[in-house]
């Protein structure tokens, strides 16, 4: 019978990259967060409203503590090295232990956009999760409108497995959305 275990960190993991440091969001980082999280912009595809208050901002970081604590997922905050301002967050959710596969979602401040910054980060979280957990498969969900994520996916090595039908309940009604994944023997 195959065997494949899936190691969850015990204490939050820092990983740095050429110019980047991904950390452990804290209550400290709400205001800097809240520039971004309120932003329509922003928060146009990713499932949720931009934020009214720095309450909604200090409610997204416990969620990151949470999904960490029951170890469903792992949310790192962005920063540039040369500041520790958060500037966005990219990280792992529905997290299935037994079949060794999570899903990716992300989001950056809109002044940051369009700079590699993403990229670099989604690479450096692949290979934590592919090297370090020992995942096997991860997945990002993107609605078909998001064009800028469709690239970055495709420029990092997803391979778009389809369309899921009225998957999404949105603001609209039900949504379709792009299944994306990426699998540990085709990461680079």
């Amino acid at each position: 019978m195959y065997r494949h275990k899936l190691i969850f960190p015990q204490s939050f993991p820092t990983i740095h990259t050429e110019r980047l440091i991904l950390k452990q969001a804290t209550i400290e980082d709400a205001e800097d967060m809240h520039i971004y999280l309120s932003n329509e912009t922003v928060c146009r595809y990713m499932g949720i409203d931009a934020h009214e208050t720095i309450e909604d901002t200090k409610g997204e970081i416990k969620w990151y503590h949470d999904i960490f604590k029951e170890q469903t997922g792992i949310r790192w905050g962005i920063s540039l090295k040369d500041d520790p301002a958060i500037i966005g967050s990219c990280g792992f959710l529905n997290l299935e232990k037994q079949h060794c596969r999570t899903e990716i979602g992300y989001e950056l401040h809109h002044d940051h956009w369009r700079k590699g910054i993403m990229s670099e980060a989604i690479a450096a979280v692949l290979r934590y999760g592919f090297q370090e957990m020992y995942l096997n498969r991860i997945e990002a969900i993107i609605d078909p409108a998001n064009t800028s994520s469709v690239q970055l996916l495709e420029n990092v090595d997803f391979v778009r497995e389809g369309l899921l039908r009225e998957y999404d309940l949105g603001q609209n009604g039900f949504d379709d959305v792009f299944i994306y994944s990426i699998l540990k023997r085709d990461f680079k």
